[in-house]
């Protein structure tokens, strides 16, 4: 039996002990969604080096782990001095906290709301669902589930729920707080939801975080419903340990005049995957993702987008960098689609990586499906270190070669960590830079 097969195996047995676990539960209708996405996952495996989309992205490390789910448990709670380390100093924001996947609401702080604002629990939400939030998860229910997408609904209990209905506009960020706590070998797996109305808006900071050292896993799903005219405004903050393992998944659907911005940063976890999916389903949508990850060790970071241009006069555009030390590997593989009736279509992508070992290495791959005629539409990609010319001129004004470094490097990153509107998570961002790259990690 493969090591896939193994694993694959020990999650169906193991969703057997979860379901029984449930009692009254089993009979919701977010079950029978359960039911049938472990049914998909049955019928898949997980993906190899074999496959296109994972080729450069070996998870066979992850697949030699028996991870179990995460149980809610009271004494796991971490204490108020714990979550403070990850909250940024003078921010006042809706603080959303979750640990190993479920909320906790006293570690939790909303601010004042507009009437109608919904910002909390999806467990909790789930038990007053008029079947708005039961048919958006029914929708992610089929063949296009892969085995990670597939486990996270099946072994769904919690994760972050947001509905901010027509014209609200939440003025404050939400800053959704994940930790991972305990001392357990586990899987945590938050689905979370966020809807925006008509006309609404809203930032939010996703952020993953640890209390603990060790292995664990953990496989996020995240989708973002954007009506018409709304604005969604994200920053993806990944700072697992070095030994955890990372797949998100995030899927955008933005309509009409809608706008979705994603600015996600990633310094952590030893393998990480995030999966960043866009549809621009309506007139005049448009969208921005910007990323940037820091690889160090035998780190390896990996990001996969898609841009489906699917209606007429929509715009993207897509800013990714890296920065890469040690033995780590990082991949960028981008796609953008225009369909036949997105005619006006307006588009850029651009992946830079700078390397600053001989061992470390990218695999980036741009890439451009077009099949409307009246479009405009780039793409491009560069692998370099950082410019002798430019350490040169910097030491010959008596800066030091380790602080030197330290400026191009910060100048490189710059691009994208600048148009992060919350001044205080950029600082904290920029500490994140000086502290890895001085030490060396």
């Amino acid at each position: 039996m493969t090591e896939n097969s193994q694993t694959k195996n020990w999650y169906l047995s193991l969703f057997k002990d979860f379901e029984a676990r449930l009692n009254g539960e089993r009979s919701k209708p977010v079950h029978a969604l359960r039911r049938a996405a472990m049914d998909r996952f049955a019928q898949i495996d997980f993906p190899s080096l074999r496959d296109e989309e994972w080729r450069f992205t070996d998870i066979s490390p992850l697949l030699k782990h028996s991870f179990s789910y995460s149980a809610k448990k009271e004494g796991m709670v971490p204490s108020r001095d714990d979550i403070s380390r990850f909250l940024f100093g003078g921010f006042e924001s809706h603080v959303v906290v979750f640990v190993n996947g479920f909320y906790s609401g006293s570690l939790s702080r909303l601010l004042p709301l507009p009437k109608g604002v919904v910002i909390g629990s999806l467990a909790e939400s789930l038990k007053e669902d008029d079947g708005r939030i039961s048919a958006h998860l029914s929708d992610q229910v089929g063949s296009g589930l892969d085995a990670f997408t597939a486990l996270n609904l099946a072994f769904t209990l919690d994760g972050l729920y947001i509905n901010v209905p027509g014209g609200a506009v939440v003025d404050r960020p939400v800053h959704a707080l994940f930790v991972s706590a305990g001392d357990e070998k586990i899987i945590s797996q938050p689905r979370n939801l966020i809807v925006a109305g008509k006309n609404s808006q809203i930032r939010l900071i996703e952020h993953y975080v640890t209390l603990r050292s060790g292995e664990y896993f953990t496989n996020s799903v995240t989708d973002v419903v954007i009506e018409g005219n709304a604005v969604v405004d994200t920053v993806r903050l990944q700072s697992e340990n070095l030994e955890a393992y990372h797949v998100a998944t995030t899927t955008a659907f933005v309509h009409t005049n809608g706008t979705y911005e994603s600015h996600a940063v990633s310094n952590g976890a030893s393998i990480y995957r995030h999966n960043l999916n866009v549809a621009l389903n309506g007139e005049g949508a448009s969208t921005t993702l910007e990323g940037l990850y820091l690889t160090a060790g035998d780190q390896l970071s990996d990001t996969h987008s898609m841009i489906d241009h699917a209606a007429p006069n929509c715009t993207s555009g897509e800013h990714y960098k890296g920065i890469l030390d040690g033995n780590s590997r990082a991949v960028f593989n981008g796609k953008i689609m225009v369909r036949q009736g997105a005619q006006k279509t307006s588009s850029y992508q651009e992946n830079r990586n700078i390397i600053l070992s001989e061992e470390a290495k990218v695999d980036t791959k741009p890439q451009l499906e077009i099949f409307a005629d009246d479009v405009k539409c780039s793409h491009g990609a560069t692998v370099g270190q950082l410019s002798k010319e430019s350490l040169f001129y910097l030491k010959s004004r008596g800066i030091g070669e380790e602080q030197a470094k330290l400026i191009l490097i910060y100048a490189f990153a710059s691009d994208v960590l600048k148009n992060i509107k919350e001044d205080e998570v950029r600082v904290e961002l920029e500490k994140v830079l000086s502290t890895r790259f001085l030490k060396g990690i």
